[in-house]
């Protein structure tokens, strides 16, 4: 600013002295005082003009730091040509050493310049601001500013000193949670102020010159934003350096100010002429830097020396720079404190220890008269930082207000839904609702509560009035404290979430179409055709449509033993393995020497077939305990037990994965999804799938929607409510029911047989939210909260404490320890089934071979080759196994004819006849020297087989049945004679 000749000496005086302590060491370099670069900012403002002048004026006397100081408080915009100087000095390369009252637009020029600020920042006087918040617990408010020079740097840097004290880590600041409720930027205050009067705020923090202030707290009054429930906490912009106010700043206003007085100016003056002073001394004494020089060699012509190099390095020595000195303070008593300070700067540039005054507007002399007056201090070192003694509060009141605002009530409406909000009894003799119980809710509908005269009563009896709690009753709770309200909770009289009946609406929705209730709180589904007609907040929590089905207990599968194997596995082992070892036995018993002789078909003492290895595989296999014929052979029994050995690790393998699927089994019906086949098209099994809904909700709107043909399907299986549904699935009068998902998995996590599931994928994805009517004021505040809960992990905590299920591990431990029913061991009955029906098939087979086949086979198996087979066949098939047979089937048989005994003695005469007759021709053929034939039976076998058998005397036999037994026993044999 331009100055006088006299106070122009007297600064030049202030600095000779200031320079006196330093002597040759600054006197070496070149020391210029003078007023025209303020003369400049004020005349020729664009960034052009100050660069000339540093230009012609500065870069020719080689300064290496330039001292800018003045007490001018202009603010605004004007503020604009002091950040340029500041700015083309930094290009430059030219540290700054700065006082400047008015600093309010040189934030940015601190980031790219060389500068040291001396005087209080806009920093500074922010969390000056905040700790008058601090000290009176206000925890929300507003940030007002004008397009005053830097108001984007005083938001922000507001915002960095929130989230500082919300910052556990920083233990330099009391940890507390801040608000800041909105930020408003004043373009025309009668629009942009009509949102701080929708909003809560009640705590204002101003930023704008004087002038500006004058007419946004004309308006602020006007609407009402100046009462004695509102503070508003200004700056060193508002304040200015005159202790009289405008008479439209209201009584009551807090601010933040440093003094900017000729006698301020003149110890600023000083004390960067000192940091200089320092800074020239640590600079020369460093022996890095001893040939080099402060002298900085620029010009503007060429681009050679447009920047000095050393100015960044000169800069850091200043800064580093630490003075102390004496500033004297006055006490209560009058006496003289001289306390002992130091200067110093933060990396950034700025003084690291400040202190403000914090002033009060008073009322002075006149009603229309105003003055500020300090009431306090504040200073950065200090961790409480403000001092404040008898403040003047908005509205003349001598306690501070609450910072926020007056109760209001809300009627809200609700709709129980167990988690969210569920309904018990309240305590029949005090009509309370106990800690675990929640808060009392009316049930009634109006027309019955217009019968009520005593209202005590009422709340005693269950009909009335309930006790509400769940996961949004919680909510509610914190948003009454933190909002500070008041409310009443009723229930929506027909018990309808909300849809469209005709033309006009329902349950919830309708209760705030018709200014019934001012909010809605339940689980209510945010959907366009609600929205449409009522205001929602932010989804509170995401949920969609799920399908819950019953876990019922099914049997063991009747393929259970086949399934510890799968299809190829059983083919190999009964197609390959048992085929392979069985042959390669037998074979290798045929082909060893000590094991099948070829001549002999078969030797009398071998028991050894194909049958027979075959019993002797699948005996080793499954490890029967039944006899067994072993091979003779060294190479067969190497072979069987190396079959052996398979069967150990088969069995073992097979045992260890058949407990896997012989246990009881859960089944369900395992639904992808609404777009699933089942419910698609219900009709494709019979019978049909039964599923429905609950109608007059979300589900049922979504439903008709996007599925019309479902939808129709659905309607002949709804139910009146989700408890109805779940009771249906669980009976098994439906085979599925679809509703809202985090309600079903609630549910299910809560049902006491554990028997429910939830599956396939959600279907239309939403939200729950909050519901007001439309335009509401409240929805705005709501909302912030919301906001506030998800990023705290408020409402995490909440849904996990509500929203989190699990079965009643009793009823499991019971259930799981019942004797199993008859159905579980059905795949065991029918194994032992299947082999009764194989067994008679068998049989069958049997009496097929001896009454059809086996005489067939008699007449060319003349060598005893089937005997290789089967050792049974073959001896079936021959004359000694004939009669064997015969005399077998002879015990076993009992005649019941009365001419038995008849009948036996004629057959056993013409036995004893054919004896004699036998031993005749064996005497005649001895005597011709001949021996009887070993191809037919000895006669004494022939005694043998017919010795009659001791009977009882009621016993006869069929003779019809020994005439049989007679031709096909002795008839051969007289034919082989």
């Amino acid at each position: 600013m331009p100055m006088t000749t006299l106070k122009l000496r007297t600064y030049q005086k202030k600095i000779r002295d200031g320079l006196k302590d330093f002597g040759n060491a600054v006197g070496r370099y070149r020391f210029t005082y003078s007023d025209f670069i303020q003369q400049q900012l004020k005349i020729n403002p664009s960034p052009t003009k100050i660069l000339d002048t540093l230009c012609e004026k500065f870069l020719p006397m080689n300064v290496s730091a330039i001292i800018y100081t003045t007490m001018d408080e202009s603010f605004g915009r004007n503020t604009a040509s002091a950040q340029y100087f500041l700015q083309l000095a930094g290009y430059l390369g030219i540290p700054v050493i700065a006082w400047n009252a008015d600093n309010s637009g040189l934030e940015q020029a601190s980031m790219s310049g060389l500068r040291i600020q001396m005087a209080p920042s806009i920093h500074h006087q922010a969390a000056a601001m905040l700790s008058i918040l601090v000290r009176y617990q206000w925890h929300a408010f507003t940030i007002i500013t004008s397009h005053i020079a830097g108001h984007t740097d005083f938001v922000q840097t507001v915002r960095d000193q929130v989230h500082q004290y919300s910052d556990v880590q920083d233990h330099t600041k009391p940890n507390i949670k801040f608000t800041i409720i909105d930020t408003v930027l004043i373009n025309s205050p009668d629009e942009d102020l009509a949102k701080v009067v929708d909003s809560e705020a009640r705590i204002m923090l101003l930023y704008s010159t004087k002038e500006e202030a004058v007419g946004i707290m004309r308006v602020a009054e006007s609407m009402g934003l100046t009462g004695k429930d509102y503070v508003w906490i200004v700056t060193q912009s508002v304040v200015g350096p005159s202790e009289m106010a405008p008479g439209d700043f209201p009584v009551g206003m807090l601010g933040v100010h440093f003094d900017t007085d000729d006698s301020a100016l003149n110890e600023a003056i000083v004390t960067c002429v000192r940091i200089f002073g320092y800074g020239v001394m640590n600079f020369l004494s460093d022996a890095r830097n001893e040939h080099l020089s402060l002298k900085p060699q620029l010009s503007c012509e060429g681009h050679t020396n447009a920047r000095w190099t050393l100015g960044a390095t000169f800069y850091r020595y200043l800064k580093n720079v630490s003075i102390p000195y004496d500033k004297v303070y006055d006490d209560i008593d009058g006496k003289r404190d001289e306390r002992f300070s130091v200067v110093e700067f933060l990396p950034d540039g700025t003084r690291k220890d400040v202190e403000l005054k914090i002033m009060n507007l008073r009322t002075a002399g006149t009603m229309t008269t105003r003055k500020w007056e300090e009431i306090g201090t504040w200073n950065s070192w200090d961790r409480e930082g403000v001092t404040i003694n008898d403040i003047v509060w908005p509205g003349h009141q001598h306690v501070p207000p609450p910072g926020v605002p007056e109760q209001f009530h809300l009627k809200i409406v609700f709709l129980e839904e167990p988690p969210y909000i569920s309904l018990a009894s309240p305590d029949p003799v005090t009509g309370q609702c106990s800690a675990n119980r929640g808060i009392l809710c009316r049930v009634a509908t109006e027309a019955m509560m217009a019968n009520v005269t005593n209202q005590t009563l009422a709340q005693q009896n269950s009909t009335y009035y309930q006790c509400c709690s769940g996961f949004c009753i919680d909510m509610l709770q914190k948003f009454s404290v933190e909002l500070g309200f008041s409310y009443d909770l009723f229930r929506v009289e027909d018990g309808k979430w909300g849809t469209l009946e005709g033309n006009k609406w329902n349950g919830l929705v309708a209760a705030l179409i018709n200014h019934k209730a001012d909010m809605a709180l339940s689980s209510f589904k945010i959907n366009s055709e609600r929205e449409g007609v009522i205001d929602f907040t932010v989804p509170f929590l995401e949920s969609g449509i799920a399908i819950v089905v019953a876990k019922r207990t099914g049997i063991i599968s009747p393929t259970a033993f086949l399934e510890p194997f799968d299809t190829a596995s059983w083919m190999l082992v009964a197609f390959v393995a048992i085929q392979v070892a069985a042959l390669t036995i037998f074979l290798f018993e045929w082909l060893s020497p000590g094991g099948y002789n070829m001549k002999v078909a078969p030797p009398r003492d071998h028991k050894f077939s194909l049958l027979r290895t075959y019993w002797l595989v699948w005996a080793v296999l499954f490890q029967a305990a039944v006899h067994v014929d072993c091979p003779k052979g060294f190479t067969a029994r190497f072979m069987a037990n190396i079959w052996a050995m398979f069967a150990v690790v088969f069995l073992a393998i097979y045992t260890a994965n058949l407990a896997a699927f012989m246990i009881t089994r859960e089944e369900y019906h395992d639904l992808s999804g609404i777009e699933d086949h089942r419910l698609q098209n219900p009709y494709f099994k019979k019978p049909p799938f039964k599923f429905g809904f609950v109608p007059f909700t979300n589900t049922e709107t979504i439903m008709a929607k996007h599925q019309t043909e479902m939808f129709q399907y659905m309607k002949q299986y709804n139910k009146s409510n989700i408890a109805d549904g779940i009771r249906g699935i669980k009976k098994g009068e439906q085979d599925a029911f679809i509703y809202d998902a985090t309600v079903l998995d609630y549910l299910v996590g809560q049902d006491d047989e554990c028997t429910l599931l939830t599956v396939g994928a959600w279907y239309h994805m939403t939200g729950y939210g909050i519901a007001f009517p439309r335009g509401s004021k409240h929805t705005a505040h709501f909302n912030e909260r919301l906001m506030s809960y998800k990023d705290n992990g408020d409402m995490e905590r909440i849904q996990r404490f509500w929203l989190t299920g699990a079965c009643k591990p009793k009823k499991q431990s019971k259930r799981a320890s019942e004797p199993l029913a008859l159905e579980q061991f059905l795949s065991a009955y029918l194994l032992l089934m299947t082999g009764v029906l194989l067994a008679l098939i068998l049989l069958l087979l049997e009496h097929v071979y001896f009454k059809y086949v086996r005489k067939h086979l008699a007449k060319t198996d003349s060598g005893g080759c089937c005997a290789l087979i089967s050792l049974s066949m073959g001896k079936s098939l021959t004359f000694r196994g004939a009669v064997f047979e015969a005399q077998n089937q002879l015990r076993r048989h009992r005649c019941r004819d009365p001419l038995c005994d008849t009948h036996i003695w004629k057959v056993k005469h013409e036995l004893d006849m054919a004896r004699v007759k036998i031993k005749q021709l064996e005497k005649e053929l001895e005597s011709h020297g001949l021996k009887p034939s070993k191809k037919f039976p000895p006669s004494n076998v022939l005694t043998s087989c017919w010795k009659p058998r001791q009977t009882e005397p009621d016993d006869d036999y069929d003779p019809s049945f020994l005439s049989v037994v007679a031709s096909s026993v002795i008839f051969p044999a007289e034919s082989a004679m």
